[in-house]
């Protein structure tokens, strides 16, 4: 069995496709074919239904999919660790944040960073904290900043920050002129709605549960531009965190009486394995900016819209 073999079974199965594996992998069709039958022959059984139109993977496939991404995973931690022994001149560093979290705190710790370390090549990835999490457990992130609690045996966690939400209305709304309200004045509202897995969603749904009704969806399945854009267009309220409602932008910021919604930001990394050097001086610098340590943009997490930092 060899690895690109196993890069090839990923790829296909991602691609659900051997030609769009191909294409991805910058080899020849016939190639990726031949690996995966190879691997298959070794194995015992087929990775994969085939049809005209696409691949979809068999029972052993689903099987053994995780393992291959998991030796793949290691096999890159390793190579990373071997680079890292050349300091932080060069190298990648993959991270993961929620889209709230990259509208205003980290792109100034980016721009930081990437000029204390412009060769290490950096990826950012967005999604909810779920995604995030499961995206480090594969192997896909080094370090992820996410909503905790996570509770997962291989994720390590520590709080950096904690942060209010608020509900965003635009200026002509009925709630626009109030300073504060309760979570049970959001009874008859209508909200636009963010997507499963974002903990924005579970934590408005779980409020408006715990005050004893079910919330009014105006629009739902949106990621933060397309809430913050609803909001300020009139179609419907949002409960966002205080941070992205800018001061005389479009969008009037109501608090929640008592502080009752927060949210605690956190950064996850794997507990099975080192964190690498890049992602260590990355959490170094980003805790500093929180301490307004690091004078790269606009003020740190105490003055992130109510955010507290957490020691």
């Amino acid at each position: 069995m060899q690895l690109h073999q196993l890069r090839y079974l990923v790829c296909v199965a991602e691609e659900r496709q051997f030609t769009r594996a191909a294409a991805r992998l910058h080899v020849a069709q016939p190639s990726v074919s031949a690996a995966v039958a190879a691997l298959e022959t070794e194995l015992g059984t087929p990775m994969f239904h085939r049809s005209r139109s696409e691949v979809t993977l068999t029972g052993a496939g689903e099987t053994f999919l995780p393992w291959a991404r998991q030796v793949l995973s290691d096999c890159d931690a390793g190579v990373a660790a071997v680079r890292d022994l050349l300091g932080l001149e060069r190298g990648r560093l993959a991270l993961g944040a929620t889209p709230s979290l990259t509208t205003n705190l980290l792109p100034p710790v980016l721009a930081g960073f990437h000029r204390a370390y412009p060769g290490l090549e950096l990826s950012l990835h967005e999604g909810g904290s779920q995604d995030l999490v499961l995206r480090l457990e594969e192997g896909g992130l080094d370090l992820a900043i996410v909503i905790l609690p996570v509770d997962r045996p291989r994720v390590a966690t520590s709080a950096l920050m904690e942060e209010e939400l608020v509900l965003a209305v635009d200026p002509k709304h009925p709630l626009a002129g109030r300073n504060t309200i309760r979570v049970a004045e959001l009874e008859g509202v209508a909200l636009v709605m963010f997507k499963d897995g974002y903990d924005l969603r579970e934590a408005t749904l779980g409020a408006c549960a715990r005050a004893g009704f079910c919330p009014i969806l105006a629009m739902q399945g949106l990621e933060m531009d397309g809430a913050l854009a609803l909001a300020a267009a009139g179609v419907a309220a949002a409960v966002v965190p205080a941070s992205v409602v800018v001061p005389d932008g479009p969008l009037r910021a109501v608090r929640f009486r008592g502080g009752t919604l927060r949210r605690t930001i956190g950064l996850a990394s794997r507990r099975d394995r080192p964190l690498p050097p890049a992602a260590e001086a990355f959490a170094r610098r980003l805790r500093d900016h929180l301490d307004g340590v690091v004078p790269d943009g606009a003020g740190g997490g105490a003055r992130l819209g109510g955010g507290t930092r957490l020691p």
